[in-house]
């Protein structure tokens, strides 16, 4: 349950029994609730007033007048007033909190589940790195961010299928091909000097060619052009995809479905995928024959003005038409870019979300005008860009070795700090920021260190269950026990502030899901551990707000019911962004 949703309705229901003009209806999307940034206002800030004044012809004031006597009558609310021009701040009953603590307890691991989605189906596609090597630790950003962002939709409630588009028919791949054959022909002992310029320098392709020399021996050598090829581009690929797969593993991260480029161009009955595209968007009236202008500025030596077959982009919010089909006949890379999301139209996705590097930035446009003109607007698509990683070491630029040729590899990094680390740590900046990594930070044991913060709350709640167990041996600590526990009991206004913070979890997943932003996640489940941390320190000066109380048995089960809703939110949320939540810190 969001609370500040169920108060968004409460005022939407108060304000449908006013005589205010129809269309002012339009805008109930535009109001919010939400909690205020100085909790001494209170529990619940709402914008309705403010919104909603000025279409209705009605002071802001007296508008929310109407809306705090309609407030005063529910029994939730112990206190409304109106701030300022219009604001309204609303106080909670302590009697709406337990019941609400009672409701997170028994939600359990659910508490925030499903509230966005009725399993709408969700393509989240992300990483699709070239298969020319290993991952390299500017792809990790990326990578953690779908991840945690397909975790988070599933969580919200969407039919969610984690995608890796593989970029397997390009140019690279025949780079690739040709730098195994030169790994080859050195495992088999010939004199081929240092790798050429222009092919892949990496050690990483020594081992799948010393495999093609176990099975095929000198064979290669003598075969055509064309089998070669043919041969070595698979072997190149599933090499490379496998070390790939290796390499996301280590970071936990496992994809639904691998996308082969190579599927959109391949023949089924004289008829590619693309050709199918092209076809249903030429009929449609998407795609023609003409001409493109120039580039702006400088006309490079090598534009031609000749007609084409175009995507006609500019009709549905592009900058410029763009090229279906090269000049040698082949297809263009937007040509399968637009084939592949019709593919996953026609496989049922409604909404589409592609995570792609900084460097992508100019994609946003020519995807969302795809998306008009292959599904009008039957589907949503959003792409969200990941700014670059600079690594550190107690705040000076850092470059690990590179074994991998010219990249630092993502296992190296994570090998040195750990999963968690790197997976909490590339959320805790929004993705389009730039983010430095430093290696002493995420590893220090110390608030400044967000993920160890974090665990390190959800340990400590470990530790008291584990130490009552000890002290109090006689008290059932049970799921039943607990939940007959005395919630009023919880006298202190930081329990209450405990509480009030476990009960944001839902709106922050809400929020998160339809803004595909799961740094906020990252956030809250530091704002959290930090007012436990700062609770739990203030029980080692008053031994009255400790949660083990060996005189006071239902106090003692009620602050545990607090702290396993806690828990629950912890570890729930650390789930999503894919970070463990350890009963034990050392």
């Amino acid at each position: 349950m969001n609370i500040f949703s169920q108060f968004e309705d409460y005022i939407k229901k108060i304000l449908e029994g006013v005589e205010l003009n129809s269309n002012i209806l339009k805008l109930f999307d535009r109001i919010s609730a939400e909690p205020p940034r100085d909790r001494s206002h209170g529990d619940i800030s709402t914008n309705a007033a403010m919104i909603l004044a000025k279409p209705s012809g009605i002071n802001p004031r007296e508008l929310a007048q109407i809306i705090v006597n309609g407030l005063e009558k529910l029994d939730e609310v112990s206190h409304v007033s109106i701030a300022g021009p219009g604001f309204i701040n609303l106080r909670l009953s302590d009697e709406f909190w337990f019941n609400h603590l009672k409701a997170i307890f028994a939600s359990g691991g659910n508490y925030g589940q499903g509230l966005v989605a009725n399993n709408t189906k969700v393509n989240v596609e992300y990483v699709s790195a070239n298969p020319t090597g290993p991952m390299h630790v500017g792809h990790c950003r990326g990578a953690v961010v779908g991840d945690a962002l397909a975790n988070l939709l599933s969580f919200a409630g969407y039919d969610v299928t984690k995608e890796y588009y593989v970029n397997d028919a390009g140019g690279q791949i025949t780079v690739l091909a040709d730098s195994l054959y030169h790994r080859y022909l050195e495992a088999l002992g010939d004199n081929v000097g240092d790798v050429p310029k222009g092919l892949y320098p990496g050690d990483y392709l020594i081992e799948p060619a010393k495999i093609l020399v176990q099975e095929y021996g000198d064979k290669l050598k003598s075969m055509s052009e064309e089998e070669r090829m043919s041969l070595l581009k698979e072997n190149s690929i599933t090499s490379m995809m496998s070390m790939i797969r290796q390499d996301l593993a280590t970071l936990g991260i496992h994809h639904d479905v691998f996308f082969s480029e190579r599927d959109l161009h391949a023949k089924k009955d004289g008829r590619s995928t693309i050709d199918s595209m092209l076809q249903d968007m030429r009929d449609k009236g998407h795609v023609y024959e003409g001409t493109l202008p120039p580039p702006k500025g400088e006309t490079p030596v090598d534009w031609e003005d000749r007609e084409q077959t175009l995507f006609r982009s500019t009709a549905v919010g592009d900058d410029a038409d763009r090229a279906l089909v090269k000049s040698d006949g082949s297809y263009t890379y937007f040509a399968a870019d637009v084939a592949y999301f019709k593919d996953k139209y026609d496989r049922g996705f409604k909404r589409m979300v592609y995570v792609l590097g900084a460097d992508h930035s100019g994609y946003a446009k020519r995807l969302k005008a795809v998306c008009k003109a292959v599904a009008g607007d039957e589907a949503e698509l959003d792409v969200l860009f990941c700014q670059l990683v600079k690594l550190m070491r107690d705040g000076e630029p850092f470059k690990m070795s590179k074994r991998a040729g010219d990249f630092i590899t993502l296992r190296e990094v994570v090998d040195e700090v750990g999963r968690d680390a790197v997976r909490f740590m590339m959320l805790y900046r929004k993705a389009e920021a730039s983010l430095d990594f430093d290696f002493a930070k995420v590893t220090e044991q110390s608030k400044d260190n967000p993920v160890f913060y974090v665990q390190y709350a959800y340990a400590r709640i470990s530790s008291v269950f584990a130490k009552v167990a000890n002290e109090m041996p006689e008290l059932d600590i049970n799921t039943d026990a607990l939940a007959k526990a005395d919630l009023s009991l919880l006298s202190d206004a930081n329990e209450i502030a405990l509480i009030k913070k476990t009960a944001e979890f839902p709106r922050i997943i809400e929020q998160a899901a339809r803004a595909d932003e799961p740094h906020r996640l990252a956030f809250y489940l530091y704002e959290l551990a930090s007012e436990l941390h700062s609770h739990w320190s203030k029980g080692k000066e008053s031994p009255e707000l400790r949660f083990i109380n060996p005189k006071k048995a239902q106090l003692t089960l009620s602050r545990l019911v607090l702290l396993r809703s806690i828990a629950s939110v912890i570890a729930s949320g650390l789930a999503i962004v894919g970070v463990s939540a350890p009963e034990e810190m050392r």
